[in-house]
């Protein structure tokens, strides 16, 4: 069932199991806060075993644009459009959050992010690949994220 993210309120339903679980939900708030204030988009999640697509279809991606295969287990997922855009988040244990985002329109922007939780470790399967950068968010502490623009269709 869809759990709508409260990012005034912010909390840890959902991601208990993650080592960072204070982290990923304000990382996961943070996520909800700039959809809601940029497209008044409600961002809601729900458990990855309730929408294996979605979790299929940023797999997919991320496999076949880069090889990477996420060993974390994933915990929960959102799709949506907005903007011209179709979003799709994982939040995995490990605090890791990965989002797609693929311009509905041909030659729109196509991107896959990633975003570390505070107090996680870049994981190994994308340490050789990416740099990460820092961004200081009020509801997760410290970001860091990377990127790379997505060259296939999907």
């Amino acid at each position: 069932m869809p759990y709508a993210v409260d990012f005034k309120d912010v909390s840890t339903i959902g991601v208990e199991s993650s080592p960072v679980a204070e982290a990923l939900a304000g990382l996961r708030a943070n996520e909800a806060r700039y959809y809601k204030n940029k497209y008044d988009h409600e961002f809601a999640v729900q458990p990855a075993s309730e929408a294996p697509e979605v979790l299929d279809w940023v797999t997919r991606i991320l496999s076949e644009e880069r090889g990477i295969a996420i060993s974390a287990r994933p915990l929960e997922v959102t799709s949506f459009e907005a903007g011209g855009f179709r979003m799709a988040y994982v939040f995995y244990e490990s605090g890791l959050a990965v989002n797609v985002m693929y311009g509905i329109e041909d030659g729109a922007k196509r991107a896959v992010g990633f975003k570390l939780s505070q107090g996680m470790d870049v994981p190994d399967e994308l340490a050789s690949q990416f740099k990460f950068a820092r961004q200081k968010s009020k509801l997760a502490g410290e970001i860091r994220g990377s990127f790379f623009v997505i060259k296939g269709e999907y």
